[in-house]
């Protein structure tokens, strides 16, 4: 099996260690995000987020302007835009922390981009929109490449499926072999292999139990030597698990996962709760 990877290349001059583990913060700046929704909209109120996360230990911001939860409906571009840059250039202005632009959309990514953002984080592994993998080799930035069956509109919560979404194979070989597709169509675009992550997608189009079982094996995804992007904080399969509804009251849960996968190699990790995670993953380290 290939070594876990040590380092993600995110500009022409810019790497991030992953020799130790590095949370990357959730600012939504959308009215519907399932956990988040409406509460960082205004730009003052976003940035004291950001200086809160950064402050807790935050090594990447991840800026998005659409939610992605199921039956969210779909932003167009110019929305996208207006809803991100103002926060996009504030962070810019105001720390050296990378900026992450969660979207499908290149002409999204192009803006934050420009304005100095590092990483396009793309929960469609640029498939929605066909120029992001050569946007992504153009600017020699970081790319997240995330696994997902469906689109936000036409998913559904991860407790809420009637029977399992089918997958060819056991889940975890089949979301291994649709990233190293989505991994090798970035390279032929141009994009470096070491500036590509990848995400498993945890409650993009699988159920409790698909979810878990992507969890437990996640030395299957470290094994491509490829960075991961852990990114289960307060989802509801990790509700269905410990009986919270509400997703704030998931952080307990939410720093189990972040254990198991931490214990099996991965170091990138994408939380709401950053002061907690940093806390733990320090006493993880440390232990």
């Amino acid at each position: 099996m290939t070594a876990a990877a040590t380092h993600w290349r995110i500009g022409p001059d810019r790497v991030l260690d992953l020799t130790a583990p590095q949370v990357m913060g959730i600012l939504n700046v959308t009215p519907d995000s399932f956990s988040d929704g409406g509460r960082y909209q205004v730009l003052d109120a976003a940035m004291r987020h950001v200086d809160a996360m950064v402050a807790a230990g935050a090594s990447i911001i991840d800026v998005g302007g659409e939610s992605t939860r199921p039956g969210a409906p779909r932003i167009e571009v110019a929305e996208q835009i207006e809803r991100v840059m103002p926060v996009v250039h504030a962070i810019v202005a105001q720390h050296e922390v990378p900026v992450s632009i969660d979207t499908t959309r290149a002409a999204v990514a192009q803006a934050a981009l420009e304005a100095g953002a590092s990483i396009i984080n793309d929960v469609a592994a640029g498939q929605e929109d066909s120029d992001m993998l050569s946007l992504a080799a153009r600017y020699e930035c970081g790319l997240v490449l995330m696994h997902r069956r469906h689109a936000p509109d036409t998913d559904t919560w991860s407790h809420e499926w009637v029977s399992p979404p089918a997958y060819d194979g056991d889940v975890v070989t089949s979301v291994h072999d649709w990233l190293m597709a989505r991994v090798q169509a970035a390279t032929e675009a141009g994009v470096a292999d070491d500036a590509i992550c990848i995400d498993p997608g945890l409650g993009f189009g699988k159920d409790v139990p698909q979810n878990w079982e992507l969890i437990v094996r996640s030395e299957v995804l470290v094994g491509t030597g490829l960075p991961v992007l852990a990114a289960s904080s307060r989802k509801s399969f990790i509700g269905a698990v410990t009986g919270q509804a509400t997703p704030a009251e998931r952080l307990s849960g939410s720093l189990a996962v972040t254990a198991v996968q931490a214990a099996a190699g991965i170091r990138l990790f994408r939380v709401h709760d950053v002061a907690e995670h940093c806390q733990a993953l320090q006493q993880w380290q440390n232990s």
